[in-house]
């Protein structure tokens, strides 16, 4: 007896079962996890913020004119105003990210090893993921990396492997930071 022609949304069970069983072919968990994102959060700033933030170091050397009357301190505000508007106007690099569940975190060509931190953390900061490595030095310096969210559960699940998780909050100069898109 010939067989009845199938209407692609009429599938026999056992091809709806192959083609899930392909959907859900899991990863190599020793194989590292690569990704490319930016190295910070590059807020755009409108043209208001400039002219805010001019007037902040302006009235600064006001105060400093009429009050302080060091020339020391104007220079200051001066310097400071300049190498921010530089830093600002930098563009974010974008970075190659490699998380290798057997040696560590690979941020372009350097490696940070697992034993070098104690735990880690999630931290969500708008639409951006990131996760905050944890030093196990009192006043070594901390490791953030913005991850994109396709590869978000494989780097928690090989970090969750090697490292306990923390809960994370902002702390208060990060959240100011945050607010005034710097």
């Amino acid at each position: 007896m010939p067989e009845e022609p199938q209407e692609y949304w009429q599938q026999d069970e056992s091809n709806a079962l192959a083609d899930n069983a392909e959907a859900q072919v899991l990863r190599d968990p020793a194989e590292p996890i690569t990704w490319s994102a930016e190295e910070y959060v590059h807020p755009d700033k409108g043209p208001w913020w400039y002219v805010i933030f001019t007037l902040i170091a302006l009235a600064l050397i006001a105060v400093d004119v009429f009050f302080l009357k060091s020339w020391t301190f104007s220079a200051l505000v001066v310097v400071m105003f300049i190498a921010l508007i530089v830093y600002i106007r930098r563009p974010a690099r974008t970075l190659t990210y490699s998380l290798s569940p057997a040696q560590g975190l690979y941020v372009g060509e350097t490696l940070y090893n697992f034993e070098n931190f104690k735990s880690f953390g999630v931290l969500q900061d708008g639409i951006h993921n990131s996760i905050m490595l944890i030093p196990r030095k009192r006043f070594a310096m901390g490791v953030s990396v913005f991850f994109p969210d396709e590869v978000g559960e494989a780097v928690v699940d090989i970090l969750g492997q090697r490292l306990p998780m923390e809960n994370l909050k902002l702390d208060v100069v990060d959240t100011i930071v945050r607010k005034l898109r710097l």
